[in-house]
């Protein structure tokens, strides 16, 4: 099996479509490209062909989960489960199914990943603390449901409340400013903010003029 051409695409100058016999037959990154030695006209087995398509699934799965995790900070289980849902069968554009990445690929992804330091479940967990903080306002019980659905672990959340200039009172204050206007009923008003992990005692003292 020869590679015939090695052609830049036109949307993306840093992929490079590779061309065996002639057909195209996948694309890699430029960096792959370079590293791997690949050259036009060289020979290759099919199970030479077949690695270098490895390493083609490689690049495509590690430049869309750094393009996931670079949107906003994510926990490690936030990554691995995205990784996950990518091992799936998917749709393509002309309506057909393709085959999901192998389990193998996701595995050395998240590897890369955490190698490189893009993922850290203790700034993660500061990071979403303080967006609350400063965003909208969030009880402790809330955070902390959060933060363990997005698996992280209890003694770094922990870590990051205690280190968090936060206060349950100002949370509370800032949610009752957010949410007033939906509420003309107090009663009502006070089970949502129960509901939302602040405690009985503060939301009737909070509310105790509300209204009038």
């Amino acid at each position: 099996m020869k590679i015939t051409a090695l052609k830049p695409q036109l949307r993306d100058k840093n992929r490079v479509n590779v061309y065996i016999d002639g057909v195209y037959s996948f694309s890699l990154d430029l960096t792959q490209v370079l590293d791997l030695g690949l050259r036009t006209n060289s020979e290759y087995s099919p199970e030479e062909i077949e690695r270098i398509q490895i390493e083609s699934g490689f690049g495509k799965l590690y430049a869309r989960t750094l393009e996931y995790v670079l949107m906003r900070p994510r926990s490690i289980h936030e990554v691995s489960q995205y990784l996950y849902r990518k091992q799936r069968p998917m749709r393509t554009k002309t309506g057909g199914m393709k085959a999901g990445y192998p389990a193998e690929t996701a595995e050395r992804v998240l590897e890369r990943v955490l190698t490189k330091g893009y993922l850290d479940d203790a700034k993660f967990a500061a990071y979403w603390v303080e967006n609350r903080r400063l965003k909208k306002g969030a009880s402790v019980r809330l955070l902390r449901s959060e933060l363990r659905s997005k698996g992280v672990e209890s003694a770094i959340i922990d870590a990051a409340l205690a280190e968090s200039p936060r206060d349950e009172r100002e949370e509370l204050r800032k949610t009752i400013e957010r949410k007033s206007s939906r509420y003309s009923d107090k009663q009502k008003f006070m089970q949502y903010l129960v509901r939302q992990g602040f405690s009985y005692g503060d939301v009737a003292e909070e509310l105790s003029t509300w209204g009038d």
